[in-house]
């Protein structure tokens, strides 16, 4: 892993965890809110963020959802504040992986 994250205290078996199994994290980090935690080890987070439209020199207000896989040792739930790290991809939709827990919204 060659980001620098705190390891979650808890233990898990799952192949698919950057800390106790064998995923590794590259590119992109990010946060966001968790918007749905209803998927098997998967969470969507959803992640606000301001896009410039230099037509009328002003920002808007745009969002993305981002399916995030949810290893069992961080265990996010819905409106907790987490960090997402890119990945490979775990399936047709999945490239990010939940590596940190940042606090309930």
């Amino acid at each position: 892993m060659s980001l620098i994250f705190k390891k979650p205290k808890k233990s898990c078996a799952d192949r698919n965890c950057p800390f106790h199994g064998a995923l590794p994290v590259r590119g992109r980090v990010l946060e966001g809110v968790v918007v749905t935690s209803k998927m098997d080890k998967t969470i969507v987070v959803e992640r606000d963020y301001l896009q410039y439209i230099s037509k009328f020199m002003k920002y808007e207000r745009r969002h993305s959802r981002i399916p995030s896989h949810n290893p069992p040792c961080v265990d996010a739930r819905e409106g907790d504040h987490v960090t997402i790290a890119e990945c490979r991809p775990i399936s047709k939709t999945v490239s990010f992986v939940v590596v940190e827990k940042l606090g309930e919204k």
